[in-house]
């Protein structure tokens, strides 16, 4: 963790609030599918967009399918950034089954699945950080992320964009269902001094 983003009593309180807003969205998915949905604590860290690159593709499955997902921008109270949610090692049916789904998951229908996920997941996590924080957050439309190119190269071809951002990342797994996925919170680095600012309050 670099020291210049964050102290660590200012780690340890972002820690601690995406925690419960993660695990609040997990809970939202388990009463949702009626599944035991198990959770990663979350990480905090400081990562450049090649890192950041370089640990989706440290995901990528055996066979070298390609990562889907759905990232939604967030902004609101100083603070601005990206949720994405990145499914790997997902069995598609499996999770079409709990959704409820009658239509064979080809194309289309599975990325009505991903998008019905990371609603659930990102919208409940955000709304409860945002609480936690005293703001509100307004959130972009989602977009599918691996539909037409690799999420490694759409991070590439934005990397002049930013040059260092926070990442917090927590993973979520469906008990007896091959369902897995990460969500990844990714504070702009031009937005970070506006979470402090939160994070110092809350400290204090």
């Amino acid at each position: 963790m670099s020291a210049s983003l964050l102290t660590e009593p200012q780690r340890d309180c972002l820690q601690e609030l995406t925690n419960i807003a993660m695990g609040q969205a997990g809970d939202r998915l388990a009463r949702l599918l009626n599944v035991f949905v198990s959770l990663s604590i979350p990480h905090v860290s400081a990562l450049t967009p090649t890192d950041i690159a370089m640990a989706l593709q440290s995901l990528n499955s055996e066979d070298g399918s390609p990562l889907y997902g759905v990232c939604q921008g967030f902004i609101g109270g100083g603070i601005a950034g990206e949720a994405m949610l990145i499914f790997n090692d997902t069995n598609y049916d499996d999770l079409a089954s709990l959704l409820k789904y009658d239509s064979v998951v080809v194309g289309d229908v599975r990325n009505e699945l991903l998008m019905d996920t990371a609603n659930v997941l990102n919208g409940a996590c955000l709304r409860s950080l945002a609480e936690q924080l005293d703001t509100h957050f307004s959130l972009g439309p989602p977009m599918l992320l691996g539909q037409h190119r690799r999420i490694t190269e759409l991070l590439e071809n934005n990397r002049m964009q930013w040059k260092q951002a926070l990442v917090i990342e927590i993973n979520y797994t469906i008990k007896n269902h091959q369902i897995n996925c990460d969500l990844l919170l990714v504070i702009a680095e031009h937005a970070i001094d506006g979470l402090i600012e939160k994070l110092n309050y809350l400290i204090d």
